[in-house]
């Protein structure tokens, strides 16, 4: 008899999920190939970037990696695996993804960026001769790279005008502009004034300030060092000089107590212009445009001859006797008790702790008094209402010698009052140029000052002393930042560092102390400090230890091109009047 029972069928097995995707090679970061290299970066970090940190240079000019992405200028094009449709893609734009295969350098991208230059330069002025930017134009670099072909453009040139005076520290040739918007988007989300804007359309496009609003601000002068073109110069640099014969010494803003990290363009023994150099925890890339504009005291008003006398009995001395003369008359003084020590805050810390030794041990002194700049605009980015670039490394000095820090406005008073009959002063710095006329009555003001100014007509006895540009040194910023600056060029003339002048009047009072360099002085005098400046390490910074004997370093010239020019080494220096060129990555 037939079973008819029937036997139940087995459940389907449930299909199984698709495979997700494989798990990161390196878990917390992306791992991608840039032209057949493993690059490994974190999330998020766009294509430009991730092939820059492995030494791959993809082109561009709007990207900035501080402002917002644009996207618009089509120079970076890259191929991407995970491009739609195969298009190529704009890499300042793509963030890397896990696995993703990027090509930088295959004969479609190589042919995208000839026909991009190509584009851009139809109607651009053929006037390199004379632009302020030639030497650092990524126009030119790119075009030498990447094009390299006569123009094919058989219509006229659209004209545009020049000499465009967008505000009254920014000029602009319309002409030059390739709209990449770098600076409408820096005033817009850094500066937080959106005073520029496109204005027209189609080829008529052109950068614009809105009518009746000047380009005024004070970080306006960043527009000029994003430009990538030179459509946006500086009308206090345009047509001073060539940036390929300059140089360039790391350096710091002396406008504020901020300390901006700066580079210095000299030529010879001229400053031409600062430029804003990066430090994420002090500027980021910006500076304020005073601090921009504050390097003309460097070359204007010096004093570079020793005095002695005032008014018509003025003489000039050489240093030594006129330090020699200097000692002897604090000497006298310091015995009678009628003496006083004014130090500026504009002076470095090598140059305050010579200062301060001189103060202390040789002149016996137990207080000291602050002079330097009056207060001035104060924002919440960069600028500090104190205008002098190391107030914090002056009171740190003073209290590891034990000198009491007083202010200025307690000097004129003991004047008048006849308690200080005399006057040291390193600086000439005050912050009340009324009170010069106090200093008048001293029987006996030495003053070590690099310009002339109300206070040093005072002077009985001027030592010409060297500003920040003509030494190495540190300067302290308001947050307790200690910053290393270069030496650029040799000491103008007669004038010596600040450091170097205490060193001459100890010398006369019978210190046995001797510095060579700020160095030495750092050296000897530095541990004094204490912990006051926890893991600064003065040799840190960067081509410092690769000098040979006193040569000025050769930090490059701007833009990071061969050096161009050199100045002549002093034979009483080094003992050898050749032509030096140093090779800094020795």
């Amino acid at each position: 008899m037939a079973d008819d029972t029937k036997q139940p069928t087995p459940a389907a097995a449930p299909p199984k999920p698709p495979p997700g995707p494989p798990p990161p090679k390196n878990p917390g970061f992306v791992t991608c190939t840039v032209d057949g290299r493993e690059v490994v970066v974190k999330a998020g970090t766009n294509v430009v970037e991730a092939a820059k940190s492995i030494g791959i240079e993809i082109p561009y000019y709007c990207y900035h990696k501080r402002l917002s992405i644009a996207a618009n200028c089509r120079m970076c094009l890259v191929e991407m695996s995970n491009a739609p449709m195969g298009k190529l893609m704009p890499g300042c734009q793509m963030p890397v993804a896990e696995g993703i295969t990027i090509q930088t350098a295959t004969p479609r991208v190589k042919d995208q960026q000839r026909a991009t230059l190509e584009f851009i330069l139809l109607n651009h002025p053929v006037d390199c001769a004379i632009c302020d930017q030639a030497g650092e134009c990524k126009l030119q670099d790119y075009y030498m790279q990447y094009d390299l072909k006569p123009s094919r453009l058989d219509v006229p040139k659209v004209q545009k005008d020049k000499r465009v005076q967008l505000g009254p520290g920014v000029t602009l040739d319309e002409e030059r502009c390739i709209l990449c918007t770098r600076c409408v988007r820096f005033m817009r989300e850094v500066a937080k004034q959106p005073q520029l804007g496109v204005a027209m359309r189609g080829s008529r496009s052109t950068i614009s300030a809105f009518p009746g609003q000047p380009l005024d601000s004070k970080y306006a002068g960043n527009t000029v060092d994003i430009c990538p073109v030179g459509a946006l110069t500086s009308t206090d640099f345009r047509f001073r000089g060539r940036v390929w014969f300059m140089s360039s010494a790391r350096s710091i803003c002396t406008g504020c107590s901020r300390g901006c990290n700066t580079l210095l363009d000299y030529l010879k023994d001229t400053t031409y212009r600062y430029r804003p150099r990066e430090n994420d925890a002090v500027n980021q890339e910006w500076m304020c445009d005073d601090g921009r504009r504050s390097y003309k005291y460097l070359n204007n008003d010096r004093l570079l001859v020793a005095r002695e006398g005032r008014g018509a009995a003025r003489r000039d001395l050489p240093a030594s006797a006129a330090a020699a003369a200097a000692g002897a008359t604090l000497k006298e003084h310091s015995a009678q008790g009628s003496l006083a020590a004014l130090f500026s805050p504009l002076a470095s810390v090598e140059d305050l702790l010579a200062a301060a030794l001189v103060a202390t041990e040789g002149l016996g002194l137990a207080e000291v008094f602050v002079g330097g700049r009056p207060d001035g605009w104060q924002d919440d980015f960069l600028k500090r209402a104190d205008e002098n670039p190391n107030r914090k490394g002056l009171e740190l000095v003073a209290q590891a010698f034990g000198l009491l820090v007083r202010p200025f406005a307690d000097l004129p008073r003991a004047i008048e009052a006849g308690r200080v009959k005399a006057v040291w002063a390193v600086g000439a710095e005050i912050p009340d140029a009324a009170a010069a006329e106090s200093f008048g009555k001293l029987e006996a003001f030495v003053c070590q000052t690099y310009g002339q100014g109300p206070l040093t007509r005072q002077a009985t006895v001027l030592l010409p002393a060297a500003p920040h540009s003509e030494m190495d040194g540190t300067f302290v910023n308001f947050e307790g930042r200690p910053q290393r600056f270069e030496l650029a060029y040799w000491p103008r003339e007669g004038s010596s560092p600040h450091w170097k002048l205490a060193a001459e009047v100890g010398k006369a009072l019978g210190l046995a102390w001797r510095f060579q360099s700020a160095r030495e002085v750092w050296k000897e005098l530095g541990p004094r400090l204490g912990d006051a400046l926890p893991g600064f390490v003065w040799d840190g910074l960067p081509s410092v230890s690769r000098r040979r004997g006193f040569l000025p370093i050769a930090a490059g010239t701007v833009d990071g091109r061969l050096p161009g020019y050199r100045e002549r080494v002093p034979e009483d220096v080094s003992g050898d009047t050749r032509f030096d060129l140093l090779d800094v990555s020795r």
